[in-house]
Formats: C-alpha cells, structure tokens, sequence
C-alpha cells in the first residue's frame, strides 16, 4: 500500500470548513504604532511590527512580596571594586597605553576596547556608583558634560553620519560592568552593517586602537581651550 504527503490544501482544516485562514496583515491591524512592513518570502511571518500585549502581568509584577523585593535589592550590583573602569582612574600615568583620552577631576573619556564600531568611547566618572540616581547632582551634570564633548570629539574626528548615546543600567539592562555607570557614544555611518555580523556573528573593526587614541587626541589637543572652562580638568 502506497502512501502520500498529504498537499497544502488537504492539511489545511481551516479550509475544509469553508473558513478563510488569516494573514499576518489580516491579524496585526496597520495603526501608526504598528507599521506596515512588506513580507518576503521565507520571512518570519510574524515580522518586526508584531507586539504581544499582556497588561495582566503588570498586577503580578506590582504584587511582589516585600520579601521578594528586599531578595531582589540584595542582588542590585555595588559599586565596582576592580573593574577596568575604576583601574584605569586610578592609573593616570597608563593614559595612554589604556586609550583615556580626556581626563578631568571628575571623570574621563576613552575608546572601548571592545568597540561596535570604529571611535566607540565610553565616558564614566571616577567614583563607581551602580546607578544613574546614585550620583549626586553635580556629578550628574560633570558626566552629561563630559558626554557632550565625547560626542563633539566624534563627529569632529570622524565625521560620522551619526552617533548613539546611551547607558546600560543593571545587568539585566546589558551593562558589561554593571557596578560602574558609564555613558557609549558610538558613532555609526549608513551601511555601517553587513553580513559578517549576521552569518559569522563577528564585527569588522577596520583601525586599530593606536590608531584612532592618536586621532581622538590631535582633535582634543584642538578643541581643548574650548572645553577646558567647562568641564574642570
């Protein structure tokens, strides 16, 4: 006895009842939230537009027991004690070979040595405080200030198309040294993406650290007397 893949429309119950099967488009309604976006063929159906709201769980999240919120605040991270970060403050003489490129009373600006993209700096005070809330007031405004001439450090010496400025609060929010706040600006070009982190999960990185410390510090060495009122070298 023979035996047959059954075809398309004979595994199709939806319609062998008369019913017509729903489309992504049909099941996720246009609305300026929720942006149309053409679907190619062997696309994840469900596309970047899809969103799963779940308002109930926000009754669970608000009904955590005291017990579990003070068990959740004993895991927040301390301020770092050994991070690179907390190392390189207190190395002033290994500037250079760390890639500080500014450094004030209150803080510093440096390549990341593990960049998304070329000329990526982190910005970070000296004190090491897990949160963004646990610096005082004026430490907040010397770390603003201090992000404000990393991003006019980048797109003076390279010339980008843009920047991303952001902070990873908490593990949980992806911060690799969750124990002492920093600040990422990361300039970016158009087409600065391609298949390498796709397919081999590797980022191109095209100059070296040397490289671009030495370009970042000719465009310092320019801007200096500039900035110097500002930040309280």
């Amino acid at each position: 006895m023979s035996t047959s893949t059954p075809s398309h429309d004979e595994a199709n119950p939806a319609r062998d009842a008369g019913a017509t099967p729903l489309s992504p488009a049909a099941s996720t309604p246009s609305s300026p939230e929720t942006p149309d976006f053409p679907q190619m063929a062997g696309a994840d159906p469900i596309g970047p537009s899809a969103m799963l709201q779940a308002p109930w769980r926000l009754e669970y999240l608000q009904a955590l027991s005291e017990s579990e919120q003070r068990a959740e605040a004993d895991k927040r991270p301390k301020p770092a004690a050994g991070s690179f970060l907390e190392a390189y403050w207190l190395s002033p003489a290994s500037d250079p070979s760390n890639h500080v490129i500014v450094r004030t009373a209150h803080g510093m600006v440096l390549l990341n040595a593990y960049p998304y993209s070329n000329g990526h700096l982190l910005i970070a005070l000296g004190e090491a405080r897990p949160r963004l809330m646990d610096y005082s007031p004026e430490q907040r405004r010397q770390l603003w200030m201090l992000t404000d001439l990393a991003t006019d450090l980048v797109e003076r010496t390279l010339q980008c198309q843009g920047v991303n400025i952001g902070v990873n609060q908490g593990r949980a929010a992806g911060a690799g040294v969750p124990g002492h706040l920093h600040v990422h600006a990361v300039p970016r070009w158009g087409g600065d993406t391609n298949f390498m982190g796709v397919v081999a999960r590797v980022r191109v990185i095209p100059s070296s650290l040397t490289s671009m410390h030495e370009r970042f510090e000719a465009t310092w060495t320019t801007v200096r007397s500039t900035w110097a009122p500002l930040i309280a070298e």
